[in-house]
């Protein structure tokens, strides 16, 4: 059974930081593309941030700067580090990985950004 779990999540203020932890299981990590997609009330869950199987990244535009995404593969877990952060970042915060034939979601953590 594949899992993931997400933490780190939290209430900060704007300018403050944050570091999301993900561990996955049931799957060669190593062999996956894992991401991070947030979703806000009323919004579209949308991509943040994935990291490759050969540990090439890629960013929404507007984190860019401000969000690093890693992975540590002997952990079998992916970080999103999140510095800057803005009221706008508020949203639940969803780890992913695609398999061959589904999609697979951890059941997220918030991030709350107060002005």
């Amino acid at each position: 059974q594949v899992q993931l779990v997400e933490s780190g999540g939290g209430l900060v203020q704007s300018g403050g930081s944050l570091r999301l932890s993900c561990v996955a299981s049931g799957i060669m990590f190593s062999a996956y593309t894992m991401g991070w997609y947030r979703q806000a009330p009323g919004n579209e869950r949308e991509l943040v941030a994935e990291s490759t199987s050969r540990e090439s990244t890629n960013y929404a535009d507007y984190v860019k700067g401000r969000f690093t995404i890693s992975r540590d593969n002997a952990k079998n877990s992916v970080y999103l580090q999140m510095n800057s952060l803005k009221p706008d970042d508020t949203a639940g915060y969803y780890c992913h990985v695609r398999l061959a034939l589904r999609d697979v979601w951890g059941q997220g953590t918030q991030v709350t950004v107060s002005s």
